[in-house]
């Protein structure tokens, strides 16, 4: 199922879409906050319960968005996770990106809460997340191991409410 936004069209990832991704991740600028994925031949498709889109805008690939699902009743909600190429940032694909795929968790999947969780240092992540509809809950002290594994940092808790979306 392809996923449309204002900017952007978010499609499950296949093969063929592997090998842009990994020179994406592979950036100094994703990899500092993803770490690397170089070792993992099945990547992106190795995380059980995690569903992957490819972001592309005008049919080129700009990166990649995935959702989880928590799937207890008693806590039911989704998670999500984005990174974009570098040379595509500041653009509002981020954004774009992320509303589009809040409006199908919500929509088509039934969540009433969603939540995302960037590096707490990370103010552009931020800032995408807060213009996708997303508030900070609080902070997440050494949440994180850092991409070099050398050192932990804080994480931003940050979730959007169905009734959030108006």
């Amino acid at each position: 199922m392809e996923l449309r936004g204002g900017r952007v069209v978010l499609a499950p990832v296949t093969e063929e879409h592997v090998p842009e991704l990994r020179r994406i991740v592979s950036t100094a600028e994703v990899k500092r906050r993803w770490g690397s994925v170089d070792d993992s031949p099945t990547w992106p498709f190795d995380e059980p319960g995690v569903v992957c889109f490819v972001v592309l805008e005008d049919a080129e690939i700009r990166g990649l968005v995935q959702y989880g699902e928590e799937t207890d009743p008693m806590y039911r909600h989704a998670s999500v996770d984005i990174f974009l190429d570098p040379a595509a940032h500041g653009r509002g694909l981020g954004t774009d990106s992320v509303r589009t795929l809040v409006h199908h968790l919500v929509r088509d999947r039934g969540h009433h809460r969603l939540v995302i969780d960037p590096a707490a240092d990370n103010d552009a992540a931020i800032r995408c997340y807060q213009a996708a509809g997303f508030r900070a809950v609080g902070t997440m002290r050494r949440y994180e191991r850092d991409a070099e594994g050398d050192g932990w940092h804080d994480g931003l808790l940050m979730d959007l409410l169905a009734e959030d979306l108006g």
